[in-house]
Formats: C-alpha cells, sequence, structure tokens
C-alpha cells in the first residue's frame, strides 16, 4: 500500500500505515538553535519507529558564507537529491516528517521535497509531542533503507532573492515573533527590526492545542491579515525555517503556492545597505 500525501497526515492515520507496513520514508526533524546536537541525542533515546535522523545544518543546509549567505542556505538541488536517495526516497515514496512538536522543522523538510518536484510528502500533526500523548509506539532502533532512485523534477515551490524582495509588489509575511519583528528583542541575529512593508505574522499562531489550525480557522486568518483567495505572498523569518510554516498552513487552507525567501533576515541583514524597519 502506498499513501498519497499532500500537506498534514494525523497521527492515527500514520499508525495505521505503519501497522500495514505502508511503503513509507519517516523522517525525525528535531532540531534547536541553541543546542544544535539536541535533536539528534532525543532520537537516540526514542522516536517513532522507522524514523531516520534529519539535521537542520548538515542535511537540510548548506555551509555558511560569511558576508553572503543567512544562517541556513539551501543546499543545491543536486545535493539535497542525493541526500534524499540516502534516506531511500524514490519518485513515488510517500515522505512524512515530525519534531518535536509545532513542524517548524518538519515543515522545511516538506518544503524542500516539494523544491525537488516530490509531492508526496506531509508534516505529523502534533509531532512526536502528540504521538507521546496518546501512548504510541516508540523506538531506539535506527533505521536504515537501500539507496532511492529520486529524480530531479520541476520545482513545486516559488522562490525569490533579496533583489526581487527590493522591488517586490507581493505581501510579505514575517514568520518571527512580534518582539524580533520589531526589533525589541533579537536572541539570533546581530541586527534587530523587519524587511520595510512586511507584516507580523508568527508561525505559532498557525497552531492551537498543539496541532495546525483548522483549515478554516487558517483562511480566516490569513483573510483577516489581508489575503485574498488568489494572492501569493513571500514568506520569510529569520532563516527560512519557520517561513516554511506559512507556506505549509496556506497550501494546507488552500492558497495558491507563496514564495520563500530562503535566505530571509539572516541574510537580508549581511548588506549595510539594505533598508530595515523596527516598530509595529
Amino acid at each position: 500500500m502506498a499513501a498519497n500525501l499532500s500537506t498534514l497526515i494525523e497521527t492515527d492515520q500514520l499508525q495505521t500505515l505503519l501497522e500495514e507496513n505502508a511503503e513509507l520514508v519517516l523522517l525525525d526533524c528535531r532540531f534547536d538553535l541553541f543546542d544544535i546536537s539536541l535533536g539528534r541525542r532525543l532520537y537516540n533515546q526514542g522516536h517513532i519507529c522507522t524514523a531516520q535522523y534529519v539535521d537542520l545544518n548538515q542535511d537540510l543546509s548548506a555551509a555558511i558564507q560569511p558576508g553572503i549567505t543567512g544562517r541556513h542556505p539551501l543546499p543545491t538541488r543536486q545535493s539535497f537529491t542525493q541526500t534524499a536517495r540516502a534516506w531511500g526516497i524514490s519518485d513515488h515514496t510517500p515522505v512524512v516528517a515530525y519534531d518535536a512538536d509545532n513542524g517548524a522543522y518538519a515543515a522545511r523538510l516538506w518544503w524542500m521535497m516539494r523544491w525537488l518536484g516530490h509531492a508526496n510528502v506531509a508534516v505529523l500533526n502534533g509531532g512526536l509531542a502528540l504521538w507521546r500523548h496518546q501512548h504510541r509506539s516508540i523506538s531506539e532502533d535506527e533505521q536504515r533503507l537501500p539507496e532511492g532512485l529520486l529524480s530531479q523534477r520541476e520545482a513545486l515551490t516559488k522562490q525569490v532573492d533579496a533583489d526581487a524582495i527590493s522591488t517586490s509588489k507581493e505581501l510579505m509575511i514575517d514568520a518571527r515573533d512580534r518582539k524580533r519583528y520589531s526589533g525589541e528583542n533579537e536572541p539570533v541575529d546581530p541586527v534587530a527590526g523587519h524587511i520595510p512593508g512586511a507584516i507580523c505574522m508568527p508561525f505559532t499562531e498557525n497552531m492551537a492545542d498543539g496541532k495546525f489550525k483548522s483549515r478554516a480557522s487558517l483562511s480566516a486568518q490569513y483573510s483577516q491579515a489581508g489575503l485574498s483567495a488568489n494572492d501569493t505572498p513571500v514568506c520569510y523569518c529569520g532563516s527560512g525555517v519557520t517561513a516554511t510554516h506559512h507556506i505549509l498552513s496556506l497550501k494546507h487552507a488552500g492558497y495558491p503556492e507563496p514564495a520563500l525567501y530562503p535566505g530571509s533576515w539572516s541574510e537580508w541583514i549581511v548588506q549595510a545597505e539594505r533598508p530595515i524597519e523596527t516598530g509595529d
């Protein structure tokens, strides 16, 4: 049995697929920006059966180029195709990504698989926190699959660079929390503030009670922020990770494909002449 996935998968659906030994690649994306080995340590202590560990820095990002890139630059498509093949992913393989709870790191994996043209991918709604809360089984065994036969196809995603941001007339969504957006607090990057014209929509507000909000609630939230049904906003965050949470949420709510600014704020600020704003 092969699953057909798109945006989110529920815990009971994943449980059924695992019990049926469905063709599936399951990826554990837990990570912590301030303790970069924590995700791997937690994975070793217990994860969903058959899951392989994915590291944000090593697997989902290229090396930082000081003064050029942001904190989590995208690898080349060729490089990431090889990484995905090593996880056992082939052209028609269903892929499920999860992280600790809110889906922020799993959404980065979701976006990157679609960037390779792989549509059959979803994020586990509620993550490992909900899985554990429901007393579902956990394993310490590490899965290894034969290398997959994954083609590099036309991207299903959209992205823009800093030059395009400067001239874009599309609505820009900043996924960071309100204090980082306003410049009141910046715990990660050396410059505080936001890209001029962006609106603040913290990605955490896409969640309710540990899960993504319903399609109707997400749609109402974006509508209230000024998006019409056919708008294709540009999403950014600190380094191109949590911005993908908005892209996943917008797609789940039925919006057309938004664009990602992969370099995001940490790339925007490497050139001092780029304008910044502070305040609300």
